[in-house]
């Protein structure tokens, strides 16, 4: 008779737990899949913001002309401004200005879908940019910069578009993967549209 009554229970828990989970299932995998969607949601609102601080880092600096002519830039220099057209000094150079400065440059030469922010290639830029490395600035990515800039500088933009991928890579970048090198007629017409 024991074993009836162990064997009743058995069954019956096991019946009482399927039952529970049937009806459980559906509301575990609601959560789950809401905790996706929220996710993405994340995701998206991330790349959205990102845009909208790349945009306003455009607005915050000094209206630079696609073509950047060594009047502007000397310009910029009687005005205290670097050759970027914003007051930051070499001296005072983070990661986070090198990443905006060679992203910047990178975009007159690289394929993307989306491009935010846009300095024209200028030796003076380049070699300003390479003076900063020997700054004690605490750069956490300087060896990387120092790379890209002395490439650049013997004018060997044969891996631009890697180069653009580094910095968007340390950026954190979501949207606007380089994912091929302008022609030169596409370069100059870029350059132009942004004037």
């Amino acid at each position: 008779m024991r074993k009836i009554w162990i064997s009743i229970a058995v069954v019956l828990g096991a019946t009482i737990i399927g039952l529970v989970g049937i009806f459980a299932y559906p509301k575990v995998m609601d959560m789950l899949n809401g905790e996706e969607k929220q996710a993405t949601d994340n995701e998206k609102n991330t790349a959205k913001a990102e845009s909208k601080k790349a945009d306003k880092a455009g607005d915050d600096r000094e209206k630079v002309s696609g073509h950047v002519t060594s009047e502007e830039l000397k310009a910029y220099q009687e005005k205290g401004l670097n050759p970027f057209g914003e007051k930051v000094q070499l001296n005072a150079l983070t990661d986070e200005d090198y990443r905006e400065y060679i992203h910047g440059m990178s975009h007159q030469k690289v394929v993307a879908e989306k491009k935010w922010g846009f300095y024209e290639i200028h030796p003076e830029r380049i070699e300003w940019l390479l003076q900063g490395l020997n700054e004690d600035n605490q750069l956490n990515s300087a060896e990387q910069y120092e790379d890209i800039l002395k490439r650049w500088k013997n004018e060997d933009f044969s891996q631009v578009d890697k180069d653009h991928n580094t910095i968007w890579n340390l950026q954190g970048g979501t949207v606007g993967k380089a994912t091929g090198i302008l022609e030169q007629a596409e370069e100059q017409a870029y350059i132009e549209k942004q004037e």
